[in-house]
């Protein structure tokens, strides 16, 4: 599993050892590499002695919106028949045991736990076919909305794009059977969306043809795949959870702008 922790006032990536507490710090820049396995260096610190970042440190995260059957059924949205793109801000992104500000410009905001496609290089028209030789890996995200601002609105940027609104973590699991993934949140413990990725409308190959026809994709860039049935309010002091199958679980609580 890639992480991305900072020791000493330097930022750096390396290969987490769950079961050993430790990660293994990873030469050089792991978006150059672009092999199978990353090349260490032969430092090994201890986990609890690092802060983790997030995973990534994208220019921009691209979202699919209504890209669960459930969840459209659940919002009373039609079915998009191409996937619905937004964006959000590359200020929004947060790291694992960070805090989601609540804005005193919202009065209901909701969790969407995700699955994210972290890039592993620059993408521009990528077939579905060849879509595999450009994902890094995958990790844990939060797309955090401000629901009553989405239906005001009309259109979802401002909803989307406070600061704090994409929690992502905690590591980057370079290989998981992607189409079939277990994806729960839960809060304050109690579970609120669980679902699979084989109840994708479209699957992570496609997401990335139809996105990579619109904008070119850098490394580090992130890709929300939507999220399932079972979104709900969260509000200040509330702890958040989003477990995926094979990569980890992502934490972050809610606290009140001041």
């Amino acid at each position: 599993m890639i992480v991305r922790f900072e020791r000493n006032g330097k930022q750096k990536h390396g290969w987490l050892v769950a079961d050993e507490n430790k990660v293994r710090v990873i030469e050089g820049d792991i978006y150059k590499q672009l092999s199978a396995k990353p090349i260490m260096t032969g430092l090994e610190v201890a986990a609890n002695e690092v802060k983790m970042l997030t995973p990534c440190s994208p220019t921009k995260i691209v979202c699919i919106g209504v890209n669960y059957l459930d969840h459209a059924l659940e919002m009373g949205k039609e079915l998009p028949k191409e996937p619905l793109m937004f964006l959000k801000p590359s200020t929004t992104v947060i790291g694992p045991g960070d805090s989601i500000v609540y804005p005193k410009e919202t009065k209901n905001l909701h969790y969407e736990g995700e699955l994210g496609i972290v890039i592993k290089k620059l993408a521009r028209r990528v077939k579905a076919a060849d879509a595999d030789d450009y994902i890094l890996g995958f990790t844990c995200a939060i797309d955090v909305t401000a629901r009553d601002l989405q239906n005001s609105d009309g259109q979802w940027t401002r909803a989307k794009g406070f600061d704090t609104f994409c929690p992502l973590g905690p590591v980057i699991a370079p290989k998981v059977n992607y189409s079939q993934l277990r994806i729960k949140t839960t809060v304050n413990g109690e579970v609120r969306q669980d679902s699979n990725t084989n109840q994708l409308i479209f699957k992570v190959p496609e997401i990335i043809e139809a996105v990579t026809a619109v904008m070119t994709l850098l490394p580090g860039d992130v890709i929300l795949t939507g999220t399932p049935s079972g979104v709900g309010e969260i509000h200040p002091g509330d702890e958040i959870a989003v477990e995926i199958e094979g990569i980890g679980t992502l934490q972050c609580n809610v606290i009140a702008e001041a």
